[in-house]
């Protein structure tokens, strides 16, 4: 199958930044498979030669709204540096904000709780600008067994993937932490920090590169190593985890070839995955699998920045080249986002990222027929904030996290 790749050019203003927040619930359907135990610690396109009828993504659009019809309005403001947004897909209706310094706020009923639902500064280093309390993932049996799991860098800066316990409708215990996974990390940058529970229960972890600039150490490309990679462990069996049959090396690692992974998140209709992958110096990717793609596919990190070569050699084994990239002409760091499943039939399908530097939002699509597949990404906004974060609520609704505190919600003007 033919893949075309289409980067379009609309700017539109969105509502001044007010800036504000909701997650993503993962719903598990797929029978779990086998586990083993844990191991060892703006181009342009060629038109498609065949004009077979397309079809889009199962529940999608043909096109992108007008983006003049649309805002980004303030739910929530003054937080202290946010750089996730997640639901607990318990019903509650309750969005967690992570606070980088290390504290977990909870947005109900349209404000910002007080007391914070889990406040582990007293472990978190954020003394690097990529260092701190990056990721949240809720067990997707959050409301019966009341897990959760975060990202952190600890003192030190290594690497913490844990597991805590809130009970049900109150605040989490600090105390209850039990950590899953330590990596050390060589540098301050490029921890990566995303987390996710996938369609078949596992949990998938995004690390970076090891930091530093260019991948000295070639971590990217190694599996001698979990950094730069996807990760996937089933954290309902083993001691303090296991290791699925499927995972194509034996271990831990699932993808590889990142450079620093930040936000990635599962189509919650589709299945399929979507990264977005900060880059070097030149260009910003978004990585694309459709749903069912086995383990061991090879982003290209660091014989590859977006599409284009930046070391030499060999095309490495299994790669797997970007969906889309940008060039730093648009911005600076990729904050990959959501699939959009929520009320706006207009939206539906459509999966929207940004950038952190620039502060703006495209919209992506993807449409696929017998012989081609087409994908398309358009500039949709310019907001103004500093993307640092994306996520959806109970009800698949979009929010953006700005660091500068705010947190916006996709909204009609």
């Amino acid at each position: 199958m033919r893949r075309l790749a289409i980067l379009t050019l609309i700017l539109t203003t969105a509502c001044a930044p007010a800036l504000t927040p909701a997650p993503a619930t993962h719903v598990p359907t797929l029978p779990l498979p086998a586990t083993l135990a844990p191991a060892a610690p703006s181009p342009a396109t060629a038109a498609p030669e065949t004009e077979p009828a397309p079809t889009v993504q199962p529940g999608g659009v043909t096109d992108f709204p007008n983006p003049d019809s649309y805002q980004w309005e303030t739910v929530a403001d003054g937080l202290e540096r946010p750089v996730d947004i997640q639901n607990a897909g318990d019903g509650s209706g309750r969005l967690f904000i992570v606070e980088q310094p290390g504290v977990i706020r909870t947005l109900a009923n349209g404000r910002l709780v007080a007391e914070p639902f889990l406040d582990i500064r007293d472990r978190v280093d954020d003394s690097d600008n990529e260092q701190g309390l990056l990721g949240l993932a809720f067990h997707p049996l959050f409301k019966e067994n009341g897990f959760f799991y975060v990202n952190y860098t600890k003192r030190g800066g290594d690497t913490v993937i844990a597991r805590f316990h809130a009970p049900l409708d109150q605040n989490a215990d600090p105390d209850s932490e039990v950590r899953l996974l330590t990596v050390k990390q060589p540098f301050g940058n490029h921890n990566g920090g995303g987390l996710a529970f996938g369609p078949d229960f596992y949990l998938y972890i995004a690390l970076g590169d090891g930091g530093s600039g260019g991948d000295p150490y070639g971590n990217g490309q190694s599996l001698k190593t979990l950094l730069g990679k996807i990760l996937r462990i089933d954290v309902d069996n083993g001691d303090p985890y296991a290791i699925p049959a499927d995972n194509p090396f034996g271990n831990e690692i699932f993808h590889y070839g990142l450079r620093n992974p930040w936000r990635f998140s599962f189509d919650p209709q589709t299945r399929d995955l979507w990264i977005g992958d900060v880059g070097q110096g030149e260009w910003e990717e978004i990585d694309f699998l459709p749903a069912g793609t086995p383990g061991g596919v090879n982003f290209g990190w660091n014989r590859f920045e977006g599409m284009h070569d930046y070391t030499t050699g060999a095309v490495p084994e299994n790669y797997r080249p970007p969906l889309f990239e940008y060039s730093h002409n648009e911005g600076c760091s990729v904050t990959g986002g959501y699939v959009y499943r929520g009320a706006m039939r207009e939206w539906q399908g459509v999966y929207l990222y940004g950038d952190f530097c620039s502060g703006k939002v495209w919209g992506a699509l993807r449409t696929v027929g017998a012989a081609d597949e087409t994908a398309v990404s358009t500039i949709l906004f310019e907001t103004g904030a500093q993307v640092s974060s994306f996520g959806v609520d109970e009800v698949g609704e979009l929010y953006l996290a700005s660091l500068s505190g705010s947190i916006l919600r996709l909204a009609r003007r």
